[in-house]
């Protein structure tokens, strides 16, 4: 499941990632360093979760 983010998004907002469906799992703020990811705690198990967790601590 994944909460679902709208588009058109406003101008000031740009996604920075999304699934092969199309659905944004990511976005960030066009002008101020804000950016938002969706993020489940339990995939840091997973193959590629700490380097997702550290990428989004990161800044990258």
């Amino acid at each position: 499941h994944s909460l679902i983010v709208e588009e058109p998004l406003p101008d000031s907002l740009q996604v920075t990632a999304f699934t092969r469906e199309g659905e944004v799992m990511a976005l960030q703020h066009k002008e101020h360093p804000v950016s938002g990811v969706q993020f489940h705690p339990e995939s840091i198990l997973t193959e590629h979760g700490k380097r997702i967790l550290k990428n989004f601590l990161d800044g990258r």
